[in-house]
């Protein structure tokens, strides 16, 4: 029997040694693309300017996302060298080209990409957020620039579809929550196993803060909430797991002064990929106090260990949470809803039912179901 030939698709993205979640994304995102496409995998040779990012931007000390045959090609400073890799994509003549899209750093890179495609290539962008989470002056003019050139879309929220139409009047995109992160299950630990590499006992009651700590992320709330929730609740410990920006010290005052050093430990820095599992296994619920948001991974991870959450009612996070069954969604910038919703879930032994509930809901997350959505455009 003849072998059918599979359609070329270009992904373009970082991906491993790259740090991050937008990382994570694109291997896997690989991963289920091609199982039905010949895709190739392109990354940055340099993806920030050290003195635009000076946090390392690579982890090498696990390869679990690692896209064997990728090439970093794209030094994304260097109009020479874009305009090179541009030519080489054309002239392969993929079926389509997918753009990881997050941040307007990118846009005279992918502004000078999509002119040497020029417009047979099908260009779709997978928007993680149109607009940046931290916005700028000039920042709307970067995404328009760039995202007015796109022949379809991926959004993963209800507002970053309505950011888009902003932008581009007549935009062919379609809402696809975030897919699951399960690959983070290495050891396949159980709850106590967890706890016992971190130290922790089976009875305490485990809240988990995952993720680079913003101010957009609203731990503030979080830590004002803590006083109430251990009054209420014995044994409970919030692990704030996440590296700090140079606000770490406003941070560490606010747990001074509300006087909750016994309940709160703060694990300071970049976690690799083989430790993010103990930190999920071992907690009773993951908490996203955010301020403002489009959608956010650690929802996702959070499932992929079947995880209840609790969100705030911001961008795309209530999209992902089913409240009352598989988490909560509360007001943003509320202590008072955070430890009311957080005291009830362990008052009313709430673990069971929810755990079950995200498990049964793991279907809508599924990468598979990515891929349908992107066949669809």
């Amino acid at each position: 029997m003849e072998e059918t030939i599979k359609r070329k698709i270009v992904l373009i993205g970082p991906v491993y040694p790259y740090k991050g979640g937008i990382a994570h994304y694109t291997s896997l995102l690989y991963r289920a693309l091609s199982k039905k496409y010949d895709v190739e995998m392109i990354s940055y040779k340099m993806q920030y300017p050290k003195f635009l990012f000076k946090k390392e931007q690579k982890d090498f000390s696990n390869d679990m996302f690692r896209v064997d045959d990728a090439k970093f090609l794209i030094h994304t400073a260097n109009p020479f060298n874009i305009v090179n890799v541009g030519r080489k994509i054309r002239k392969e003549h993929p079926y389509m080209v997918i753009i990881q899209w997050w941040h307007p750093y990118f846009a005279p890179c992918y502004w000078l990409l999509e002119k040497m495609f020029g417009k047979k290539i099908k260009k779709v962008f997978i928007c993680h957020n149109v607009f940046p989470h931290e916005r700028f002056p000039m920042d709307r003019f970067l995404t328009k620039l760039v995202l007015k050139n796109g022949d379809a879309f991926i959004v993963h929220s209800k507002s970053d579809g309505e950011d888009l139409l902003t932008i581009k009047q007549n935009a062919v995109f379609k809402q696809n929550p975030h897919p699951t992160y399960n690959a983070f299950k290495i050891k396949n630990l159980t709850k106590e196993q967890a706890r016992k590499e971190l130290h922790k006992s089976n009875e305490e009651k485990i809240l988990l803060f995952f993720g680079f700590v913003r101010e957009y992320k609203g731990l503030k709330h979080l830590l004002y909430a803590m006083p109430q929730i251990r009054d209420q609740i014995a044994h409970v410990k919030l692990l704030v797991v996440g590296s700090f920006g140079d606000d770490k010290e406003a941070y560490m005052q606010i747990i001074e002064e509300q006087k909750i050093t016994d309940c709160v430990e703060v694990i300071d820095g970049y976690t690799p990929d083989d430790e993010v599992e103990k930190y999920f296994a071992a907690c009773d619920l993951v908490v996203l106090p955010y301020e403002s948001a489009t959608q956010s991974g650690i929802v996702q991870i959070a499932c992929g260990f079947e995880k209840p959450v609790i969100v705030t009612n911001v961008g795309g996070l209530p999209d992902v949470v089913e409240d009352g069954k598989t988490g909560y969604v509360v007001e943003p910038k509320n202590p008072k809803a955070l430890s009311e919703k957080i005291v009830d879930y362990f008052v009313q032994n709430k673990e069971t039912e929810f755990v079950r509930n995200v498990r049964e809901e793991a279907y809508r997350f599924d990468w598979d179901r990515m891929v349908e959505k992107i066949e669809a455009l």
